[in-house]
């Protein structure tokens, strides 16, 4: 049985060899005046997971058009608060920048006493993907179909425990979607990360997971798990025989991650628009589209300092309102 520790490493390791492998470059030198000096993104998660693969895609990415440097910080916790509230502390001046994803925009509600305000103590860059998750259980797991899952969690109820990347994640959310809408008892286990929530799985130590697609489709393609649908609105591209939460009767179950740049709030709209502008040349090329379906996930072009606003306060209000109507805590 494989450990924690080496399925965490070989998701990481597969995703950094679909992501963050030199693609086209920008042949621009370094550019006059902005930046002078090395530059560093922080990832509110740990190493191997979506966000920070995304990360160091951006980063690799930036380091030839800007000319200098560019590092990845991991601050995982607390449902990327502890992450984007060393961004929003940070000098405005576009040499501290952040990842910032749907966990972030549930914070607001589920966090007590956040340190930050996300709609206005940080300053919005680029979308750069969307993403998806699919429930997953074990190759060996006797479920074969979601109609399985509430059938043996309505015969058996506290029995069937699904894992998650942390509280406030696509995969928690996920999973309290279906205990409500299916009216099940299913208990939550959260975990350090998606790759240590997609462990816990194939250990035995939980039932199930809503994973995100870019972990899990190494161990999926190997035929450790059986996926049986996903939780976004549409069928995912790495999976098309996969059938929706939708699809299988489950009208508004549509939960999509979503990750993008932010930079401290006052960073000058110039270095704003400068780092916008290359993360939109990326996204738009044939490679990066190909690396990011293989993994579930969708570039997000034509979503700048603007238009990934809007999203972000439209989500921070739509979590709002989830948490508070369906009584949800961090456990």
């Amino acid at each position: 049985m494989m450990t924690t520790t080496r399925v965490c490493r070989a998701a990481g390791l597969a995703l950094a060899a679909l992501l963050a492998a030199p693609g086209a470059r920008a042949d621009s030198g370094p550019a006059s005046g902005y930046p002078v000096r090395p530059i560093r993104i922080i990832a509110p998660s740990p190493p191997g997971s979506p966000p920070d693969i995304v990360a160091r895609f951006v980063a690799d990415w930036l380091a030839g058009p800007l000319g200098q440097p560019v590092t990845v910080e991991n601050r995982p916790g607390g449902s990327s608060s502890i992450g984007l509230q060393a961004v929003a502390n940070a000098t405005p001046d576009g040499y501290t920048l952040g990842v910032m994803n749907l966990p972030a925009s549930i914070a607001p509600a589920l966090v007590p006493n956040l340190a930050y305000d996300t709609t206005k103590d940080l300053a919005p860059v680029h979308q750069v993907i969307w993403g998806s998750n699919v429930l997953i259980v074990r190759a060996s797991s006797p479920l074969r179909s979601v109609g399985d899952v509430i059938a043996f969690a309505k015969a058996r109820p506290g029995e069937l425990t699904f894992s998650s990347g942390g509280n406030g994640t696509p995969a928690h959310f996920s999973g309290e979607f279906l205990r409500l809408h299916a009216g099940i008892d299913i208990r939550h286990v959260p975990y350090k990360g998606a790759s240590a929530g997609i462990a816990a799985v194939l250990g035995e130590q939980t039932d199930m997971m809503f994973a995100s697609v870019a972990p899990a489709a190494p161990l999926i393609r190997a035929g450790k798990f059986r996926v049986l649908a996903t939780s976004a609105p549409v069928r995912v591209a790495a999976f098309p025989e996969v059938p929706t939460m939708v699809e299988l009767g489950f009208p508004g179950f549509d939960i999509r991650d979503w990750t993008g740049i932010v930079a401290p709030a006052g960073t000058p709209r110039e270095i704003v628009a400068r780092v916008a502008r290359e993360i939109s040349k990326v996204l738009a090329l044939a490679e990066t589209k190909e690396r990011l379906a293989a993994m579930g996930m969708e570039p997000a072009e034509r979503m700048g300092p603007e238009e990934f606003g809007a999203l972000i306060r439209s989500e921070v209000a739509r979590w709002a309102k989830v948490v508070r109507e369906a009584g949800l805590r961090a456990d």
